[in-house]
């Protein structure tokens, strides 16, 4: 693998660990989709993981050269992503999970006003679960100063409107609809949502 990693390189990292699937799959934003990245078949790989986080801290310097504090990122998906994107930077990193319905930054993690914040997800969609993370951020007082992702397939930066950068490694572009337009559906297919609690894919 080459030190500088152009998408063809990142999905082929996808394929090779049978983290890019194809079908018919419900994402968590709500819409359908041909085609999932299911991140942890890939960041189960450590080093894996580690070029990829590599890469991206290089991306980041290279525009950003001033150190962040804190990466961060949503449970599940990104506690790992986040970690290992923390240790390429040389900051901590943290993570926010659930309580009921509310997104929450628990287990003693601090963030402060004055803290230089990357927020990451492993899959852009439509950026919803990183906009918990922002709000989250906001009741500490603090603000994301840019974004973060594995693959972005949201078509363009979904955080433009808030004046953050977005930071990617592979930008995609996959079909999506909302379940009544989905032609997957109206052919008889039923969609899936591959995750811990998801039966597996072609069992």
């Amino acid at each position: 693998m080459t030190a500088t990693m152009s998408t063809p390189d990142v999905l082929d990292l996808f394929r090779g660990c049978g983290a890019m699937l194809e079908g018919h799959f419900l994402l968590s934003s709500g819409l359908h989709s041909d085609r999932y990245f299911q991140c942890a078949l890939l960041l189960e790989h450590p080093q894996k993981a580690e070029i990829l986080a590599k890469e991206l801290a290089r991306r980041i310097r290279a525009v950003d050269p001033v150190p962040y504090d804190i990466v961060i990122g949503p449970a599940m998906g990104a506690v790992t992503w986040a970690y290992e994107v923390g240790r390429a930077l040389g900051c901590r990193a943290q993570f926010t999970e659930r309580v009921g319905e509310d997104m929450a930054l628990r287990r003693g993690f601090v963030v402060k006003p004055s803290d230089k914040i990357l927020v990451v997800e492993d899959v852009l969609t439509t950026g919803g679960s990183a906009r918990e993370v922002f709000e989250v951020l906001a009741s500490y007082g603090a603000k994301a100063h840019a974004a973060a992702c594995l693959v972005n397939r949201s078509g363009g930066n979904p955080f433009a409107a808030e004046g953050l950068t977005t930071h990617a490694l592979a930008e995609v572009t996959v079909q999506t609809w909302k379940p009544e337009e989905c032609p997957l559906c109206k052919a008889g297919s039923t969609a899936i949502k591959p995750g811990s609690r998801a039966k597996p894919v072609g069992s």
